[in-house]
């Protein structure tokens, strides 16, 4: 028998809360307990209701959405939902909240919902089924962040093993470039992947995180800070080169393509526009298998839906190497574990590994 989760709903917008409940509401796996106006509200009903699940507004007059996601993961940690506004500002709170514990984010413009509102509704439903029952694991049971998780205090070496340290000095290495997607879950996965990587690592790397325009610059920034690599937002004409990750924007499609015998640059497009995401794995990793063919790994983290399942197909059958992320490291397993099912995955490694898999690797 399927367990019923039960939401609470945090909002100080009426017309917010009332959308939302009317969504979640069409399922029958999802029931509203209770809806909040504010952060007080908030945790009074979650300690007397204990839910599964929260969807948490940020933007809130009084206490705040930030000030109430520290007192959940402090006091008791659950999978919060983040309604988000589709701003620089939002993505920087938004950011900030995933930093302190929230798994996912929906959209703000939730308001338009005359105009797509199946899509929203079905992105939302998704979501919430998929994290519902997915307790935060980088909290320990006194609300400390466990030290795996600290990625923006730790040193590289802290990562490193014996074996790493003889490789640290790259001279001679074959791969071209590391080309990573992800979904769900996948800000904190790269910035754990990332971090430990060094300023001299010997590849160009290239990221599709599905995210809204509006995100997507904000988190290179951020990512940026945190890594001894150099992390940006792709932008047409972008070189690939050794220690900088080029993150696919918003709304755009990444493909890189060779113009030169010596330079791969990179194609933004919003073509083919009738995929699910944009930007899409799949066509950034059928790009890079056809310019690095042999020279290139596919790496799937943590996400919903199968996106990079064919991009992953072709690195592999175009004599690359591939990683997938295990599933007790991931907030969800959907990406990785379409990708193994066609048998294309070198290694499933745990995220903590994957900095040092991919050391080896190249």
């Amino acid at each position: 028998m399927t367990k019923i989760i039960r939401a609470l709903i945090v909002d100080d917008s009426a017309f917010m809360r009332k959308a939302l409940t009317n969504m979640l509401q069409t399922d029958r796996e999802i029931e509203v307990v209770a809806t909040a106006r504010n952060g007080d509200e908030a945790l009074d009903k979650i300690f007397k209701l204990k839910p599964d699940l929260v969807t948490l507004d940020v933007e809130m007059p009084g206490m705040n959405g930030l000030e109430v996601l520290k007192i959940i993961m402090e006091q008791m940690p659950l999978p919060v939902l983040i309604v988000s506004s589709l701003t620089s500002e939002g993505a920087q709170t938004t950011l900030e909240a995933l930093d302190l514990g929230a798994i996912d984010f929906i959209p703000k413009s939730l308001a338009d919902v005359s105009l797509n509102i199946l899509k929203i509704k079905d992105d939302l439903i998704t979501k919430i089924k998929a994290i519902a029952h997915k307790r935060p694991s980088f909290l320990n049971k006194a609300g400390q962040e466990c030290p795996a998780y600290r990625t923006h205090r730790l040193d590289r070496r802290d990562f490193l093993t014996p074996s790493w340290q003889k490789k640290k000095n790259f001279i001679h290495h074959k791969v071209g470039v590391v080309a990573i997607g992800t979904s769900t879950g996948g800000p904190k996965a790269l910035q754990e992947l990332l971090s430990p990587l060094p300023a001299d690592f010997p590849t160009g790397i290239v990221i599709v995180q599905h995210m809204p325009a509006a995100f997507t610059g904000p988190f290179a920034q951020r990512l940026d800070q945190l890594c001894a690599i150099k992390v940006k937002e792709a932008e047409p004409g972008d070189t690939i080169q050794s220690g900088l990750a080029l993150l696919a924007p918003g709304n755009l499609h990444m493909k890189v393509v060779r113009k030169k015998a010596t330079e791969v640059n990179l194609e933004l497009t919003p073509y083919p526009g009738n995929l699910p995401y944009c930007p899409s794995v799949d066509i950034m990793m059928a790009s890079v298998a056809e310019v690095y063919p042999g020279r290139c790994i596919g790496v799937i983290l943590t996400g919903m839906g199968h996106d990079g399942r064919d991009g992953v197909l072709k690195i592999k059958q175009s004599q690359g190497k591939t990683l997938a992320q295990d599933e007790d490291s991931c907030v969800v397993f959907g990406m990785p574990k379409a990708a193994i099912e066609t048998g294309a995955i070198d290694k499933v490694v745990s995220l903590s590994e994957m900095p040092g898999e991919l050391i080896n690797m190249v």
